[in-house]
Formats: C-alpha cells, sequence, structure tokens
C-alpha cells in the first residue's frame, strides 16, 4: 500500500470527507458569509488538515490538502522492507548527500513521510537512515527540522532508546 501521503490528489480525496464551512476569527464582513474555509478528514487514518486563511475557498482547499498530506506524513507509518532503499522520488531529490524540497512543495509530504519511515525502521540512528537514504546525517537532520513537531517527537523516542537527542 502506498502511504496515504504520496497518492495523486484526486485518489487521497476520494479517501476524504471535505467541508467547508465559515471562518472563525477576524476577517471582517465577507469572512463571516462565505463558506471559505475547508476541514479536509481522512477517513480512514482520521488525519485533518484545514485552511480558513484565505478568502478564497479554492485557495484554503489547496493549502488544506498540502497541510492534510504533511500531517498525514507525520501520523502514518509504513513498513521498510529488509533491505530496501529509497523511493525513486527520493533518489531523484537526493542530490550530492543533500535532499533540497521546498514545504509547500507538492512532493514533500511524500519524502518527509518516507524519512519518517526509514528512522523508525532503523530505531532513530540518524547514521543508519541518513546512510540508507543516500544523504549525510546533517542533511537529514537538517530536513527533519523543518517539521518541529516530528523533530520533538524523534527526540522524544531517542531519549526512550537511551540515545542522545538531536541538536
Amino acid at each position: 500500500m502506498p502511504h496515504p501521503a504520496s497518492l495523486e490528489i484526486d485518489e487521497l480525496l476520494e479517501e476524504c470527507k471535505v467541508v467547508a464551512t465559515k471562518g472563525s476569527g477576524p476577517g471582517g464582513q465577507h469572512r463571516n458569509k462565505t463558506s471559505s474555509a475547508i476541514v479536509i478528514t481522512h477517513v480512514p487514518s482520521g488525519v485533518v488538515g484545514q485552511a480558513s486563511e484565505r478568502r478564497s475557498q479554492h485557495e484554503n482547499r489547496a493549502v488544506a490538502i498540502q497541510r492534510l498530506r504533511i500531517n498525514l506524513a507525520l501520523a502514518v507509518r509504513s513498513e521498510i522492507e529488509e533491505g530496501q532503499g529509497p523511493s525513486e522520488l527520493w533518489r531523484t531529490r537526493a542530490k550530492g548527500g543533500s535532499i533540497k524540497v521546498s514545504e509547500s512543495h507538492v512532493d514533500f509530504p511524500n519524502l518527509f513521510a518516507e524519512a519518517l519511515d526509514f528512522l523508525e525502521n532503523d530505531r532513530y540512528e540518524i547514521l543508519q537512515s541518513a546512510s540508507r537514504l543516500g544523504v549525510t546525517s546533517s542533511q537529514l537532520i537538517k530536513f527533519i527540522k523543518t517539521i518541529h513537531e516530528a523533530f520533538q517527537r524523534i527526540n522524544d523516542q531517542r531519549e526512550k532508546n537511551g540515545m542522545g537527542r538531536l541538536k
């Protein structure tokens, strides 16, 4: 099964419930009259992505989808087979020991999920995961730091495993 964060948008949305609602908070008359806020729930996992900061429902939908995909990358783990290397997507993005992708890029959630899957499989041994992914340990740490919540979880797991916290 592919990771839900790696699904094409149409495939992912088939597994989701999408609700348009009125935004809350400041924003004036327009915000309180239109249903421009979007909440997307991935039904199999219960993971949610939402956006309401823009006036356009279409723009909020795109932001909510990206947030859902990132939240799925954080919440859902996929098994890594023994001896399995990184995906083709990862190999195209990992050049010269580094991984380059913006958090707003459509590939980011898929790549982030893959990095987290390898780290969990390797019991949070950064050197081992970095080596298997074809990047330096400092680049892997920098990539994981992109999402503070993930970095915190990895440090918590490393601490539970008797390893030092990453900086």
